[in-house]
């Protein structure tokens, strides 16, 4: 007999796979313009806001700066930016990106002080929500979970970021190596980071700069012995470029100007920069009357004196180049001069470093550069190091970042080495939208990535056609035609007149330009038909037939510009 009270069956709905987005919209593929998306559902955080430096192609550009296209797509999802350390590269967009997505900013002390630096010339400081804050913090936005951790570089105060978010745990490196013996005293939060692999990482994302580099990279205090070296055995002034931003460097030097009782002047707007906000946070050391004005060493003995400056990349308009040309106001090279470039270069550079040392050793100086002397030692780790964070992590998935193509490939071969499945390993482009649950990862897509070039005050404005055009100026020059003709006759009142700019001499090429005038008035007289005249395609026929006439004459292509006027 059947029960009178029967039960309902209620069919379990299928659970909603839980699922996080990492897209890159820059650092991979290129060294420069890092920036990582983190999204889980309609929450998004982004990591680091770089910027890159234009390629010898990009003529007039002063920088490159991520397309943010998606982030102003989604601009309502987005809680925050997290900045790991404060290198142009990580940080150099951020005004540019502030002003169109306004949201909490958060960093370490020193890196938030380079980055007011950089608001305040944007006049933007006032309108900026920046939070500091340590590599013992932790924050919760939105859904994430986020803890930081302390890694060397070279430049203080830098920091990893893990995400805790519901899919499982994210981390960025940001930008290191394991330097046992810091010159600050503070190496790598190795128990963090095992704490983090022993929980559980789902994906790494990890620098890859030095992955071509067998073995391991030298502490920074390798550096402070050759610096010091080098100071005993200096008879005369000592000059010393690197990077601004490389405060463990410059502490060293300021070491060493102590220890052998040298005066430091600093010299380069950036250096300057960084050498007060670094000294006014408690970042970097000099005792009272260490550094002084550039006008004072000037009155000094040369031996007594060293000067700290920009330049070690033969940037053109860097002091030290300047220096180097005898172009700078206050600093002239006098025969005996030591000066030390304590960097290497950056790829592309070489021949603007290699001119700098040519000039300055005709000039009299002793050139010591990293090629021949141990001034220079990278910020970031070798191979042994990139496997050390990897077993250190214990990830999942592993997405190599912040390298060429090649330093990506190398570093996911040697992820292989330490038991990272190859099918684990997403080596992409950026924009590609990589997406992951608990127990998978695949690429789903791809979002509008690419360089938006800064030119002065515009941004965006330059592409390739314009790079095109000025690459075409800067080889074969211009050649304007212009004329005045009768709008309702199409008869030539004036001209046409020939102006050349970067191409040909016109007072010595005469007979060239009596003939491109000719060209002219034979085009203009096969395709002139008074008042019913398209214009634009007599300046077509007018560019085709000069252009002819020029290859077949002088086997050059210059940009020809012709301008008719009609009254």
């Amino acid at each position: 007999m059947a029960n009178g009270s029967q039960k309902k069956k209620t069919k379990n709905k299928p659970r909603k796979t839980k699922k996080i987005q990492i897209i890159p919209l820059g650092g991979i593929g290129e060294i420069g313009k890092n920036m990582y998306v983190l999204r889980y559902e309609d929450e998004i955080i982004i990591i680091d806001c770089g910027l890159a430096f234009p390629s010898d192609e990009m003529l007039g550009i002063d920088i490159v700066i991520p397309d943010i296209t998606y982030l102003l797509e989604n601009k309502d999802k987005i809680k925050a930016i997290l900045l790991t350390h404060g290198h142009e590269d990580h940080i150099g967009a951020l005004p540019y990106v502030l002003q169109q997505i306004n949201v909490p900013v958060y960093g370490t002390k020193l890196t938030l002080g380079l980055v007011e630096v950089k608001l305040r010339e944007h006049n933007m400081l006032h309108d900026c929500s920046l939070n500091v804050i340590s590599a013992e913090d932790r924050l919760e936005i939105g859904v994430f979970k986020i803890e930081f951790f302390r890694t060397n570089h070279s430049i203080p105060d830098s920091i990893g970021i893990a995400v805790k978010t519901p899919v499982g745990t994210v981390v960025y490196t940001g930008d290191f190596k394991f330097d046992q013996t810091p010159v600050n005293g503070k190496p790598t939060d190795y128990y963090r980071l095992a704490r983090f692999g022993e929980r559980g990482v789902l994906v790494v994302l990890s620098d890859s700069t030095n992955a071509e580099r067998p073995g391991f990279t030298l502490s920074e205090r390798e550096v402070g012995n050759s610096i010091l070296e080098i100071f005993r055995t200096a008879k005369q002034r000592i000059i010393l470029a690197t990077f601004a931003s490389n405060i463990h460097r410059i502490q060293q030097v300021i070491d060493a100007a102590v220890h052998y009782k040298r005066k430091v002047a600093v010299v380069g707007r950036s250096m300057v920069n960084v050498v007060s906000i670094a000294q006014e946070l408690g970042y970097l050391q000099a005792p009272e009357g260490t550094i002084i004005d550039i006008d004072e060493m000037n009155t000094m003995p040369p031996h007594k004196t060293v000067i700290l400056t920009t330049g070690s990349q033969g940037e053109p308009m860097s002091a030290l180049t300047r220096i180097s040309r005898n172009e700078h106001r206050k600093v002239e090279i006098m025969p005996g001069d030591t000066v030390i470039i304590s960097a290497t270069p950056i790829p592309g550079n070489e021949k603007l470093v290699s001119r700098t040392i040519d000039n300055l050793f005709t000039l009299g100086a002793n050139v010591i550069y990293e090629s021949i002397s141990g001034v220079h030692v990278s910020g970031h780790g070798s191979q042994e190091e990139l496997k050390l964070m990897l077993n250190l992590l214990k990830p999942k998935y592993l997405i190599p970042v912040h390298g060429e193509p090649r330093h990506l490939i190398h570093h996911a071969k040697l992820a292989t080495k330490v038991g990272i499945p190859e099918e684990n390993i997403f080596v992409v482009e950026n924009g590609k939208i990589l997406e992951f649950t608990s127990r998978s990862g695949r690429v789903t897509g791809s979002a509008t990535s690419g360089k938006i070039l800064v030119d002065g005050l515009g941004i965006g404005d330059v592409g390739n056609i314009v790079l095109r055009d000025r690459r075409l100026l800067s080889e074969d020059g211009i050649f304007i035609v212009a004329l005045t003709i009768e709008k309702d006759t199409g008869q030539i009142i004036a001209g046409p007149e020939i102006y050349s700019r970067g191409f040909v001499y016109v007072r010595e090429s005469e007979s060239l330009m009596d003939e491109s005038r000719a060209h002219v008035c034979k085009t203009l007289d096969k395709v002139v038909n008074g008042a019913k005249t398209d214009w634009s395609l007599v300046k077509n026929q007018i560019r085709d037939a000069l252009s002819r006439y020029i290859w077949e004459k002088m086997r050059r292509r210059p940009m020809i510009l012709p301008i008719i006027m009609e009254i």
